[in-house]
């Protein structure tokens, strides 16, 4: 059997041998049951190794394409149909099968979105920083990270935080598989079950199930555009006796607001009087290029979230948490124990993207497209008598209200232009319908946001 192998070619000899036998047993001459040649037989015939044909063959029988008798004969298992794809693209096109719509027309645009959209994705230096790990650190490739995290990375973060004012040593920082790990641990660790806490509302909604999954229930404080209700919190705790606050504090999910530095002195007074932890959920960090105040910057007792995933990979889960030694102890104990410890192959390639620059230059471009996009879009909704709820100086979202009092007419002008809107009751610890929408202003720009915009600003209700 002559395979006709290019020993010049870029593909490896392996994939080559897969290649030229897969086509072998899909010409319809094969039948399931046919013998190949043996290794020796095939490799003395073409010239070539032992190891590459028995690799190949080996191959081949993890596809299906061959079936293997004592390990030394290999029969054809099936034969491939034409419309199949050759072995070397076979795992490519499964991998990255994605379902199509029937045409653009029919798939809307999530206006709402929680991130960023996929065309704003880099993967030329995050396929650097892969190569470059698997080139120097193979036992990433197999082994977990250390309980606190790497070494390496957690030195990179400590001098990142410095960003921000907050003062952190590596052996302060605990990192996890994103954020919303952080915010499980944290739950899971310092939280009594039967516990209350006080929440933002609108908030983050993924929070609010964590926290009913593990039976904490929840006090609502509204929130302003400066921030959380200060006032309010000074009711609700006259009344209740919560025992932690979760806060977001920049780019705020959903109204993009960020705190102001009276609040945030205001809220710290506040919280230490009545002895509650603070959790400072801060994901959005990187989306903002002004500074604006950090609690764990003002009080080392404030516990810190972050995370990667926004801004770089949705897939390279990443994210840390900033604490006091103590607290860190016991997160990375049952860290260990859920877990086994985070993937030392992730946190090594976000270590080289932040050790060689090229993360700070992704987040510096990052912001100003949403500078740009964030302008655009507050000046669509005023051009349309939405309602904003603030003006946010950075971040992916704005918190809006249409000019339409009629939800359902609204939702049928968003279907008509292609458009789906967020929840109305996702964002409220309690469930409640809102008339106000979250926008991410990444998607603004795009054809059917500005129809559906300005379909709004022409069915609005005319006053007499």
């Amino acid at each position: 059997m002559e395979l006709r192998i290019d020993r010049q070619a870029l593909v490896p000899v392996v994939q080559q041998i897969v290649d030229a036998l897969t086509s072998w047993v899909r010409q319809g001459t094969v039948e399931p049951g046919t013998r190949l040649p043996s290794i020796r037989q095939l490799a003395r015939e073409n010239l070539l190794s032992q190891a590459s044909v028995h690799d190949a063959y080996q191959r081949l029988v993890a596809q299906g394409v061959l079936a293997s008798r004592n390990g030394s004969s290999f029969f054809v298992a099936f034969a491939p149909s034409a419309g199949e794809p050759a072995g070397s693209v076979w795992l490519q096109d499964a991998l990255s099968a994605q379902p199509r719509p029937a045409s653009d027309a029919q798939q809307e645009l999530k206006l709402g979105c929680g991130g960023l959209p996929e065309s704003w994705r880099e993967s030329d230096d995050l396929g650097y920083a892969i190569r470059q790990v698997t080139r120097i650190d193979m036992a990433g490739l197999f082994n977990y990270s250390t309980p606190l995290g790497l070494p390496a990375l957690r030195e990179l973060l400590s001098r990142r935080l410095k960003q921000f004012d907050i003062d952190a040593d590596k052996n302060r920082i605990l990192t996890t598989t994103g954020a919303t790990h952080g915010l499980d641990l944290i739950v899971r660790t310092l939280l009594p079950p039967g516990s209350c806490v006080v929440v933002e509302s609108p908030g983050y909604s993924n929070l609010f199930d964590l926290l009913r999954l593990h039976k904490i229930d929840m006090i609502e404080l509204p929130r302003t555009p400066r921030g959380p209700d200060v006032e309010a919190l000074q009711c609700l705790l006259a009344i209740h006796r919560p025992c932690a606050l979760f806060v977001n504090s920049a780019c705020h999910n959903p109204t993009g607001s960020s705190l102001a530095p009276a609040v945030a002195q205001q809220l710290l007074q506040l919280t230490k009087k009545h002895a509650m932890l603070v959790i400072e959920d801060d994901v959005y960090a990187d989306f903002q290029s002004s500074m604006r105040p950090r609690l764990a910057a003002l009080d080392d007792d404030v516990v810190y979230l972050g995370s990667f995933s926004k801004t770089l990979s949705s897939s390279l889960r990443v994210g840390f948490v900033v604490a006091g030694p103590s607290t860190i102890a016991r997160l990375s104990e049952v860290k260990e124990i859920t877990s086994m410890g985070g993937s030392r192959f992730c946190e090594s390639v976000l270590a080289n993207l932040l050790a060689n620059g090229a993360y700070r230059k992704l987040v510096q471009r990052q912001r100003q497209r949403l500078s740009t996009d964030m302008a655009m879009a507050l000046q669509l909704l005023e051009d349309a008598d939405w309602k904003v709820f603030g003006k946010p100086a950075g971040g992916l979202f704005i918190w809006a209200r249409a000019p339409l009092c009629d939800y359902a007419e609204l939702q049928r002008l968003a279907k008509r232009c292609g458009i789906q809107l967020s929840s109305r009751t996702a964002f409220s610890p309690s469930g409640t319908d809102t008339d106000w929408l979250r926008i991410n202003v990444a998607y603004a720009r795009d054809p059917k946001a500005l129809a559906f915009f300005r379909a709004t600003a022409l069915d609005r209700p005319q006053v007499s």
